[in-house]
C-alpha cells in the first residue's frame, strides 16, 4: 500500500444534522436509538472516524451532543472509532469534549474571533487530548487566496 493510500481516512458524516435530513429528523424526534443505528452502519461500512454535528436552530445542541455521545460510549461497535465533534459553537464542542472517552477530533477552530480565543480553545482541546482541524479563517473572514491562507496559518 502506498504512503498516500495508508494515510487516507474515511470519515462518516451521516450523523450530522446539517448534512443529513434523515439524521436531523431522528434527532428532532428524539429517536436516538435509530440515530445510533446510523452511526453503527457507518462504522460497519468502513468509517474510521464518526463526525457528529448537532447545529440546528430547533435543537438544544449542547444537550443533544452530550446525549448522543453518551449513547455512543455505551455501544462498543460504535465507540471503537474516534469521534469528530463538529460544531460552529464552541460551547457545543466543549460539552462534547467533556463526555468523549478516548481520542477525539474537534472540527473546527479558527482565528475568526481573534488570537486569544483561538489559543484558549487550542489549549483546552490539548488538555482533553483531542486533535483538531484548524480552518484558514481570521477576523476578516475566510482566506480567499493562497497568500492569505499562508498568512493566517502562520499566525
Amino acid at each position: 500500500m502506498s504512503q498516500a493510500a495508508s494515510s487516507f481516512i474515511n470519515i462518516g458524516e451521516r450523523t450530522n444534522v446539517t448534512g443529513s435530513a434523515m439524521f436531523k429528523r431522528l434527532i428532532l424526534e428524539e429517536d436516538y436509538e435509530t440515530a445510533l443505528e446510523v452511526a453503527k452502519q457507518q462504522v460497519e461500512n468502513g468509517a474510521q472516524i464518526i463526525d457528529i454535528n448537532m447545529d440546528e436552530a430547533m435543537l438544544d445542541s449542547e444537550a443533544a451532543m452530550v446525549r448522543f455521545l453518551n449513547l455512543i460510549a455505551s455501544e462498543p461497535d460504535i465507540s471503537r472509532v474516534p469521534i469528530m465533534i463538529d460544531s460552529s459553537k464552541w460551547s457545543v464542542i466543549e460539552a462534547g469534549l467533556k463526555c468523549v472517552q478516548g481520542k477525539s477530533v474537534v472540527n473546527s477552530i479558527s482565528l475568526k474571533e481573534g488570537k486569544e480565543p483561538f489559543i484558549a480553545q487550542a489549549k483546552l482541546i490539548k488538555r482533553y487530548g483531542a486533535a483538531t482541524v484548524v480552518m484558514a479563517f481570521d477576523e476578516t473572514g475566510q482566506a480567499d487566496t493562497v497568500e492569505r491562507k499562508f498568512d493566517i496559518c502562520e499566525r
